[in-house]
């Protein structure tokens, strides 16, 4: 099994035009990690340790743009539990001599919002799970924009479901809670300032997947925090229906797609069996004029996102994958002195 210094490839689980996703376990035991510091990691603020399983992109330095600027994106936004976490970087050498970049990330073990969806029997998902994903995709949402980043790329392939573990602060107890999502896949994310500089460049692109780009995106270019919030709309319709908010058809071409829907020929559907409260909370993220579109911040005070009987307890929160597996070791070691 060929992988890096501190990884060994287990299997690819993933493949795109120009990079793998690979399922990979760290080279060190438990003990080990629990003392291993890394200069390199702590220079770019990333996490200091290693958790046992680990996703790791990979790609040619000559195509690993993208993994890089992912790379420096997340190392300003490790703090936020509702955002996949990254371990660092490295380069390793192939054996056909080609030098390899190495993104090393959080693994997600229910895979990706999309295959949650299509794996659906129900044809989507429950109005109660639903509630809860956007509520966590709004949290991260809201930690992006006011880091000074946008996304730009939010749909259910960029969204992961993680094991939602929490810990009980005052008893020191971990829980099992099926599972949250985190946000994935910075490779596009901009600064605003840099969204700002490129809207005015005569060779401006779109950037972005096609059925969940915001009209003003498409029109002028703008790509700002409102054009996220459109796509989370597209997202949690999707959850309830199984079907893309806006669906291209078969066949159709891309620019009279966009077209149709920078003019407002084609629109967002909002489900008909949501709440009237989930239907509420769609048209707020469907303003087609983006000055009126609701902020993350404001999306989160929304009777559709309030918090339920479900949510975190006072007194708990979510656990890191490094602290679960120090948290299992607890349990079981408390578990055994109280059998002897």
């Amino acid at each position: 099994m060929e992988g890096g210094k501190t990884w060994i490839r287990v299997e690819i689980i993933g493949k795109g035009s120009y990079s793998t996703v690979s399922l990979a376990k760290s080279r060190t035991t438990r003990k080990r990690r629990s003392r291993r510091r890394s200069r390199i990691n702590n220079e770019y603020g990333f996490h200091l340790e290693y958790p046992s399983l680990m996703a790791v992109k990979s790609a040619e330095i000559s195509d690993s743009a993208s993994l890089q600027k992912e790379r420096e994106v997340l190392a300003e936004l490790q703090q936020c539990p509702y955002i996949v976490r990254c371990y660092g970087e490295e380069f390793t050498d192939e054996k056909n001599g080609d030098m390899v970049y190495n993104l090393l990330l959080e693994y997600a073990s229910g895979g990706t919002l999309a295959k949650h969806i299509k794996n659906s029997k129900e044809g989507g998902l429950s109005e109660s799970e639903i509630k809860r994903y956007t509520r966590s995709i709004l949290r991260g949402l809201q930690y992006i924009h006011e880091n000074g980043y946008v996304h730009l790329d939010i749909n259910p392939n960029n969204i992961l479901l993680v094991p939602c573990l929490k810990k009980n602060n005052k008893r020191k107890r971990m829980r099992g809670s099926g599972f949250d999502v985190k946000i994935a896949d910075f490779g596009i994310a901009k600064r605003f300032e840099t969204c700002w500089k490129e809207r005015w460049r005569e060779n401006s692109c779109l950037v972005g997947t096609p059925e969940y780009m915001s009209p003003e995106s498409i029109t002028h270019y703008k790509q700002e925090p409102p054009a996220d919030i459109w796509a989370l709309g597209c997202v949690v319709a999707e959850m309830v229906t199984g079907k893309p908010a806006l669906n291209r058809k078969q066949g159709e071409d891309i620019d009279s797609y966009l077209y149709k829907v920078a003019s407002g020929l084609e629109s967002p559907k909002i489900p008909s069996g949501m709440s009237k409260e989930g239907q509420d909370f769609l048209k707020r993220c469907f303003v087609r004029n983006s000055e009126f579109r609701w902020t993350a911040e404001m999306l989160l005070l929304h009777p559709f996102v309030a918090m339920g009987i479900d949510d975190v307890e006072e007194g708990e929160e979510l656990v890191s994958p490094l602290e679960q597996e120090r948290l299992v070791l607890v349990t079981s070691s408390e578990s055994q002195q109280l059998h002897l």
